[in-house]
């Protein structure tokens, strides 16, 4: 078990702390000084890569939890334990696709600061928020710990 705060029964105060961050983070993109204009066209184009593939992992992540879905961090009573398809990649891949999506974003904004701290500060966040959940889904599904040992937590093939 781990020794974060529930925040919540189900884990609300998490999930308030992540609105808060994601909503910092876009609203800095757009308020942030801008990188120089020769710059501007590589951190365009691999901004927007970023975004997708983040946007992308993420979507994954939510469509194949079916009905173990929630924002909530404690598992929902009857969900399913998913294994497989980018689950079988990575324990949280709406988490991590988040952190890249951030990156991407501060880079397609021409904000530095946003793309580096943002990303950080979220990767940081998720680790913990990922951390209580954790121990929820290990004491709701007995298989969690042999997922746990053979999967990523958040980035494929990275982290």
């Amino acid at each position: 078990m781990t020794r974060l705060p529930s925040l919540g029964p189900r884990g609300e105060g998490w999930v308030l702390i992540q609105g808060v961050l994601l909503v910092v983070i876009a609203l800095a993109g757009v308020t942030e000084a801008p990188f120089p204009p020769d710059v501007g066209t590589v951190t365009s184009v691999g901004g927007l890569l970023l975004l997708v593939i983040g946007c992308a992992l993420a979507f994954l992540g939510v469509r194949q939890l079916g009905n173990a879905l929630t924002a909530l961090p404690r598992p929902r009573e009857g969900g399913d334990l998913v294994q497989t398809g980018v689950y079988g990649l990575v324990r949280h891949p709406i988490y991590g696709g988040l952190v890249i999506a951030a990156l991407g974003y501060g880079l397609l904004m021409h904000a530095p600061i946003t793309a580096v701290v943002g990303s950080l500060a979220l990767l940081v966040f998720f680790r913990l928020k990922s951390a209580r959940e954790e121990g929820w889904l290990e004491a709701r599904y007995p298989g969690y710990g042999a997922y746990r040992a053979r999967t990523r937590r958040m980035l494929p093939f990275i982290y």
